[in-house]
This record gives C-alpha cells, sequence and structure tokens, in this order.
C-alpha cells in the first residue's frame, strides 16, 4: 500500500523558516546539493518513527505543505488519479539519482506528491 514518505514546506524566506524549524523542534536541516533550490529536513534519528521532508522557496501557486506518496510507477498512479477525478498540476519529472515526481490536486483540489524511487534517473 502506497504510504506518505516525504513532506514539503513551501517558503517565502527559506532562511528564516529553517531558522524556525531548527528552533522550535530541532530539526537538523541541510541544502540539497542538487539543479533546484531545496533543503532536506530531518526531523528524527532513522530509527524513529516519522518521516522527513523539505523546504523550498515558495513559487507557481505551491503555497501549503506537500505531502508526497511513495508509489511503484508514477506514470501508473497519474493514470489512476486523473481517472479517479484528480488533475496533474506538475507532470512527471526526473530528480537525477533519487527517482521521479509527479504533483497533483485530489478532487477537493488538495495538493500532493507521487514518487518512484529510481536511482538512474536523469
Amino acid at each position: 500500500m502506497p504510504r506518505v514518505v516525504h513532506f514539503e514546506l513551501s517558503a517565502e524566506n527559506p532562511e528564516r523558516a529553517i531558522k524556525f524549524y531548527e528552533d522550535v523542534f530541532g530539526w537538523k536541516v541541510e541544502k540539497w546539493d542538487g539543479p533546484i533550490e531545496y533543503w532536506l529536513v530531518m526531523t528524527g534519528e532513522s530509527d524513529e518513527p516519522g518521516i522527513d521532508g523539505g523546504i523550498m522557496r515558495r513559487e507557481g501557486g505551491y503555497e501549503n505543505t506537500i505531502n508526497t506518496i511513495d508509489v511503484p510507477d508514477v506514470d501508473e498512479y497519474i493514470e489512476k488519479i486523473e481517472k479517479a477525478g484528480g488533475k496533474v498540476d506538475q507532470p512527471k519529472m526526473a530528480i537525477p539519482g533519487v527517482g521521479y515526481v509527479a504533483y497533483l490536486q485530489d478532487t477537493e483540489g488538495n495538493k500532493f506528491g507521487i514518487m518512484q524511487e529510481d536511482t538512474d534517473a536523469q
């Protein structure tokens, strides 16, 4: 069964948001060395329950928390989501060395992501 495996927080000022979450919750935040401006958030130790996430600069209407669900095949799930009345916000794209991600909306307009792990993604 697909599960939520990642969250994304959008921020007008990522540095301010990072300071907030580090100060309040003690989360560890590191700048990602990837093709986009993104910070990885570690919310606890890997042997503890919970998920980690990311902080991104607020752009293009992503103004809420985005939960990302792990799926075995992004294309298959995009098709399922559309058949069930959902919409594609941002089509499938590769995150090099990580996998494939797409951003969608459910029937109520809630935004979420789906991700297929694939370290060969380019």
